[in-house]
């Protein structure tokens, strides 16, 4: 099976990966030689190369990883347990091995495995516990002792639940489950034309563009002097994914729509950048010519009274500094180069942003933002065609309360929803399922909607008017002609 699989499923060096332990995760970036710290472990990912994705592997001496081999199941594990728990006292006396042994036993090299299996022959009342009590203790003592990581491919799931977990602030406590909602009434699909606007560090926009597969295009519109993907780039796209990705900034929306865009405004590295540096380079290259000179004319009094191989070593030393000079000078116009064309290529992009953006026909409009919504909402619906779905994103009701009030008396809109998804976790075990005690609180409120054309419903309503006024004149006429 593993001879056969494709390369995409295996591990290889620059892909980004995620590290698995029970229910923590970990984004890592795949390179050899480098020192990755998860759990208060350390390791080197080298020998993980090669292997199929989902593998788990067990941290040797040394920071090494060697794959799991799959073990059967300890007669301990099988043996005679208790009928009850009630004569079982915690008074820290029942484990014969002390600190001190069980860290002799690490420093000999013995694998964690063996030391939970140590652990459960010298407690005294191990044999006491119930069969669940049993279980309970095995699995504590394997989540301390035993090294052993899984690395699995990153996914919007994974990564969302990563995000959450560790770190939710920076994703506005965005919740799996609630991410999974708004792709779904968005309709996000391969194909699609979506609008992004998302303060989430990019994990939005990455769950959007695996949805979409490469096929359609994303516009991300982005606060301040440019967009945040970090947890994009966890997702580990390729460079196709990229070629559909635009961004285009919000303080330029209101001049798009009123039509005085114009591309020399845009945001971007500014020019003056440029001839600053060539002063400061310039100006640099005038007092290292100063001093060379002064060295020149220290190094002819030197001369004077030194031999001809001191008169050789200062000749060689001032060549080099002209080379050194010519090389800097040269590096530095590449610099200069190099940034002109990225402007250019930065404005290119914004450009076509901006075309994209004017044809008005996005199929899909997703916010997720730290911001109010209503005007990010109201701005954007512009460039949304009609029909097509809408999905707004807040960690409070309050500020979506606001903007659905302001949406149902501008109108343009129907079947507006304001929803909140509600999570338990189940423990699903024989005899023994139940939901867990630590559950979350809440994930975030949902507000979403379809657009609609105005113009089209009001033309009908004038229109169903003046049926209503011109039926009675009609009819009377008719009614007076058969009387005649």
């Amino acid at each position: 099976m593993e001879e056969s699989a494709k390369p995409g499923l295996r591990i290889c060096e620059g892909d980004c990966a995620v590290l698995k332990r029970d229910e923590v995760f970990k984004a890592v970036l795949v390179l050899r030689r480098r020192k990755v710290i998860f759990e208060k472990q350390w390791f080197y990912l080298d020998n993980a190369i090669g292997h199929i994705y989902g593998t788990t592997f067990e941290v040797s001496s040394g920071g090494s990883l060697q794959p799991k081999k799959k073990m059967e199941e300890t007669t301990t594990e099988t043996k005679e347990a208790g009928t009850d728990n009630r004569n079982i006292i915690d008074d820290g006396k029942s484990q014969k091995l002390t600190h001190d042994d069980i860290k002799a036993l690490k420093d000999k090299g013995i694998k964690g495995q063996e030391i939970v299996q140590q652990l459960i022959e010298n407690s005294t009342t191990f044999r006491g516990k119930t069969e669940f009590a049993q279980d309970k203790y095995i699995k504590k003592k394997k989540k301390k002792y035993e090294a052993v990581i899984t690395i699995v491919k990153p996914s919007t799931r994974i990564l969302s639940t990563m995000y959450y977990a560790r770190e939710p602030g920076k994703i506005n406590h965005l919740r799996y489950d609630t991410l999974a909602q708004m792709l779904t009434l968005g309709n996000i699909r391969a194909g699609n034309k979506m609008i992004v606007m998302e303060t989430c560090a990019g994990l939005v926009l990455g769950a959007i563009m695996e949805r979409m597969g490469g096929y359609g295009s994303v516009i991300q519109m982005y606060p301040g002097g440019g967009p945040v993907r970090a947890a994009t780039s966890c997702f580990g796209f390729p460079e196709s994914f990229f070629n559909t990705l635009y961004e285009f900034p919000l303080s330029k929306v209101d001049s798009l729509v009123s039509g005085t865009f114009s591309s020399e405004t845009l945001p971007s590295e500014p020019e003056y950048n440029v001839p600053v540096e060539e002063e400061s380079n310039g100006s640099l290259d005038e007092k290292q010519t100063l001093i060379q000179e002064t060295e020149e004319e220290s190094s002819t009094e030197a001369v004077m009274e030194s031999n001809e191989t001191e008169e050789q070593e200062t000749m060689d030393l001032a060549a080099e500094d002209t080379e050194y000079k010519e090389s800097k000078e040269k590096g530095n116009k590449e610099n200069i180069r190099e940034k002109q064309r990225k402007q250019q290529e930065r404005r290119r992009k914004l450009v076509e942003t901006a075309a994209l953006l004017e044809e008005k026909n996005a199929d899909g409009l997703i916010v997720a933002s730290r911001f109010h919504p209503t005007p990010l909402l109201l701005s954007l619906l512009e460039f949304v065609a009609p029909s097509r779905p809408f999905v707004v994103y807040c960690q409070y009701k309050e500020p979506l309360l606001e903007c659905y009030t302001k949406l149902r008396e501008k109108g343009g809109v129907i079947n507006l929803k304001l929803s909140e998804t509600w999570l338990r976790n189940y423990q699903v075990l024989p005899d023994r399922s139940h939901p867990k005690l630590m559950m979350s609180g809440g994930g975030g409120y949902l507000l979403s909607g379809i657009t609609v054309t105005v113009e089209k419903v009001q033309s009908d309503a004038s229109s169903l008017e003046a049926q209503k006024i011109e039926e009675p004149t009609s009819k009377k006429r008719k009614l007076q002609e058969l009387h005649c």
